[in-house]
């Protein structure tokens, strides 16, 4: 068990080293972006410097907390060392030097291209080559989550497995199906470029290739989340969750339903059919459904908890709860972000609404308020509820733990509310410099200041983050708890094998993306649509004789 939790313990490390410079990328952005003065205040630095932090935060950061993530559970809750540890470090070493590539190449100037890095925007080898080790590399991280989950259940016939390793399997699998559609684009239109066997890129086939992983990745971010949701808070709060059952179906339709909705970023596209795009705009609809149930579920797994404790009448369970822990604290500060941010999505799906604020500043403010605040504060959570149990040394300071929780989300809050005005009222994303002296901007000038405050008071939480987990991981070794996962109040002892498995349901999945993306994608191949790729510094790659 402790190479198992050597491997949790690296991979946390790595998230949050790379998570602490990402934050202050992020609000030096903001104050470049405002009225205000700003240091080193350079276009070629902003744009670099959002590829940078999109990279990190969107890649590196939840990579590899999931990884490190999973490998706690995959112990803990199987009550045994990770099978193919030797393969985990492999993977480790190849995400590690995936990340340094990429990370060398945007800081050398070479890849100023988003995260997204849409043709015809053009970067470095070095840049697109390493992300494609950091997700390539992930998929032996897949495969050790399958097999650890299969093992078991070979040495165990008949059992169900435990509801945290089926959760951790499903988002396995749900990162192999997101991951495809980058993979695909890195090796069948970008990597070619950037090694000169050819001299254009079709954007369109990149960008619908990248509509795969672009929605779901977002999910992938999430599970984790909901992974404590429904295995550790129920557990913290004292008391039971209300139902495995509805957990298992919640991981299995969040597989179902993440994967095959990506085109609905496209909707400004033309080379995406209206037809297709409605599809995929009502399938996106159903992702709201696990999401409801969660909310649900553990609104009813915490009120068995509070009642438990005491708590009568009507709402007095909510008070009876245990607000002192820090993982209690964080649920019921990511649920408020989850339903503003969840409302914002809704927008974003909805045809008629989507025009009215595509590539406004209301598309950073909600994915910032999802992945940033319901993701990343319950990322948090997890962290101090697994870093006794994985160190031997108690969390240092619950009360600045609730501080630096608390931070974050006014800093979020702070931040990303004005930007979902300022979007509304035309506000531009992916614009480093504005001109505040024009009447027409006049009116955001408060809202973009605000979310500089926010974005400050985001870095102050993140130093606070670091401080606690590094006083605890100095701090003196004592007997911990072993990690305690929440029972279900009726606990399955046989579970049929759609719920206790993933063949059958990675099989209706190939059929709705051959579905939804099999002629969205067949149709490039038969379409002249390649366009010259654009350089780091704008110019535009030619062939030869074209120059």
């Amino acid at each position: 068990m402790h190479n198992s939790r050597r491997l949790a313990l690296f991979h946390y490390w790595v998230a949050f080293a790379v998570f602490l410079p990402a934050v202050f990328l992020g609000a030096w952005q903001m104050l470049v972006r405002s009225p205000l003065p700003a240091p080193l205040a350079d276009g070629d630095l902003y744009y670099a410097s959002v590829t940078l932090h999109g990279t990190a935060m969107a890649y590196v950061v939840t990579t590899f907390f999931a990884m490190g993530f999973g490998y706690a559970v995959t112990a803990t809750s199987l009550g045994r060392p990770v099978r193919g540890a030797v393969w985990a470090w492999i993977c480790f070493v190849i995400c590690l030097v995936g990340t340094l590539m990429a990370v060398a190449a945007i800081v050398s100037g070479q890849a100023s291209v988003l995260y997204t890095f849409y043709p015809p925007l053009f970067g470095s080898v070095w840049y697109y080559s390493g992300a494609f080790l950091l997700i390539g590399g992930s998929m032996i991280w897949v495969a050790l989550m399958v097999y650890n989950m299969v093992a078991w259940k070979r040495d165990n016939p008949g059992q169900a497995v435990p509801l945290p390793m089926f959760a951790t399997t499903a988002t396995a699998l749900l990162w192999a199906w997101a991951a495809s559609g980058v993979e695909l684009e890195l090796i069948g239109v970008v990597l070619p470029r950037a090694i000169g066997l050819t001299t254009e890129m079709d954007a369109g086939l990149a960008r619908t290739l990248f509509s795969v992983t672009l929605h779901a990745i977002v999910y992938f971010w999430l599970m984790p989340a909901y992974i404590a949701f429904y295995t550790l808070v129920p557990e913290v709060a004292g008391g039971r969750l209300y139902s495995d059952t509805m957990g298992r179906l919640t991981f299995i339709m969040f597989l179902l339903f993440s994967i095959p909705v990506g085109v609905h970023h496209l909707f400004a596209d033309p080379e995406v059919g209206l037809g297709f795009k409605y599809v995929q705009s009502f399938l996106t609809f159903l992702v709201a459904l696990p999401t409801l149930l969660t909310v649900f579920s553990i609104c009813a797994s915490l009120e068995i908890a509070g009642r438990h404790r005491g708590g009568r009448g009507l709402l007095g369970w909510i008070a009876a709860l245990p607000w002192s822990e820090p993982m209690m604290l964080a649920v019921g500060l990511s649920l408020f972000m989850l339903g503003f941010g969840g409302f914002g999505g809704l927008v974003n799906m909805s045809y008629g609404m989507n025009m009215m604020i595509h590539n406004t500043a209301w598309i950073p403010a909600h994915f910032h308020l999802i992945f940033a605040g319901t993701v990343v504060i319950m990322y948090f959570a997890i962290a101090y509820e697994m870093w006794p149990r994985i160190t031997g040394k108690p969390l240092r300071s619950k009360r600045l733990a609730r501080w630096q929780l608390w931070l974050w989300f006014i800093g979020m809050i702070v931040t990303t509310f004005p930007w979902h005005v300022a979007g509304l009222m035309g506000q531009p994303r992916r614009v480093a410099f504005f001109d505040y002296t024009d009447p027409l901007l006049q009116p955001i000038v408060p809202l973009v200041i605000a979310s500089v405050i926010g974005g400050a008071i985001l870095a102050t939480s993140a130093v606070l983050l670091i401080v606690v987990l590094v006083r605890s991981q100095l701090g003196e070794k004592a007997l911990s708890a072993p990690l305690q996962y929440a029972l279900a109040v009726h606990p399955p002892s046989r579970l049929p094998k759609a719920l206790n498995g993933f063949a059958i349901w990675n099989t209706v999945l190939l059929v709705f993306m051959i579905g939804t993306y099999g002629y969205p994608v067949a149709q490039f191949f038969f379409l002249k649509s390649s366009v010259p790729t654009y350089g780091v510094m704008g110019q535009a790659s030619l062939p030869e004789g074209l120059r």
